[in-house]
């Protein structure tokens, strides 16, 4: 690895999104559990665990599967822009996906990590979107906005790519088990290709 390169921590949701492969080949991933709140507590304790050991803050890559309307199943797309798709404070005057009271955008964005793929908006949500999402995005998930915010706050590189495994509906949950493993290979091809480029 080039002098200077941060290294790269891998975060992903559950096991099962990696199907083995990474830790087969003694990478380690960080997995959260599902949700914005799992997310944003894993990563938040081990960037923390980074600052106490005094050592660089790593290039966080979420790698993850996502339901879509916009991109077909199977499609691997790059993120580098998130909203969070379920913050709905309308009655106070807010626009959907606006969190109140704060300063950061509605919208959050990183250069991309994965310029050859496809650039899809994600949208996450504590909700596996079995219909079409009320806040405009591209690739639907449940943990990629809490992940970019905490890098955001805490200042640390972030990436992000996602595999359609369904198209969100009525056929989501069998579809997202089916297109495990080959979500899992193109993840697997995709952190290669990383690692590869950083030598």
């Amino acid at each position: 690895m080039s002098a200077g390169w941060a290294p790269i921590l891998v975060v992903m949701a559950l096991p099962v999104e990696g199907q083995g492969l990474f830790e087969g080949a003694g990478v380690p991933v960080l997995y959260t559990g599902l949700g914005k709140v799992n997310a944003a507590m894993a990563l938040t304790r081990r960037l923390s665990a980074y600052r106490a050991a005094g050592t660089a803050l790593p290039l966080v890559v979420n790698f993850g599967t996502a339901g879509s309307r916009h991109f077909g199943t199977g499609a691997l797309v790059g993120c580098s822009r998130f909203v969070q798709r379920d913050m709905a404070v309308s009655a106070l005057g807010f626009a959907l996906g606006h969190t109140p009271f704060e300063d950061l955008p509605a919208q959050l964005q990183f250069p991309p990590l994965f310029p050859a793929l496809p650039d899809a908006l994600c949208g996450s949500g504590d909700s596996f979107q079995t219909g079409a999402a009320k806040l405009h995005c591209e690739a639907i998930d449940m943990e990629a906005y809490a992940l970019a915010k905490v890098c955001l706050v805490e200042q640390a590189r972030f990436g992000c790519a996602k595999y359609i495994t369904d198209g969100a509906d009525h056929a989501a949950a069998d579809d997202w088990q089916n297109n495990l493993p080959a979500a899992a290979a193109g993840f697997w091809r995709l952190y290669q290709e990383l690692v590869q480029a950083r030598l």
